[in-house]
């Protein structure tokens, strides 16, 4: 059975038009983030479940993990513009707080060091906290 509530709180208050762009996203994901999205849906390897192109509040992010807040960004070249790491700091400060970890990697990173960045994920993912009692809407 779902719980709304949790739910609710997983998305942190995203309006309907961030939910259908998301799943736009979901749609149309980048080399990069099919790659790393066929390992993070993997539960063996990260015994913890990822939502991908997850609404959270007015954003979007790459990949998120509701049990232990986190949010793991991909960056293609147009991260490395002044004005879009300008962007990506403002939304980084919007992102934590709601009190989530954010992770970043470039794409370059994912295609051609996979498992460099599937280590660092479960390095973080070891350093943190379940949530206490969080009950999953997909358990």
């Amino acid at each position: 059975m779902r719980s709304w509530a949790n739910e609710k709180s997983m998305f942190y208050g995203a309006d309907s038009k961030t939910f259908e762009t998301a799943a736009q996203l979901r749609r149309n994901m980048t080399l990069p983030e099919l790659i790393l999205w066929k390992r993070l849906r993997d539960r063996k390897l990260f015994k913890t479940r990822f939502r991908r192109q997850h609404p959270v509040n007015t954003f979007i992010v790459d990949f998120y993990c509701h049990e232990y807040k986190l949010v793991i960004e991909i960056d293609g070249e147009i991260h490395n513009q002044i004005e879009n790491r300008e962007y990506d700091d403002g939304r980084a400060c919007e992102l934590e707080k709601f009190d989530l970890k954010i992770i970043r990697f470039t794409n370059d990173q994912v295609m051609f060091n996979t498992a460099f960045v599937i280590k660092q994920i479960q390095k973080i993912i070891s350093e943190l906290s379940p949530l206490q009692g969080a009950v999953t809407p997909w358990a």
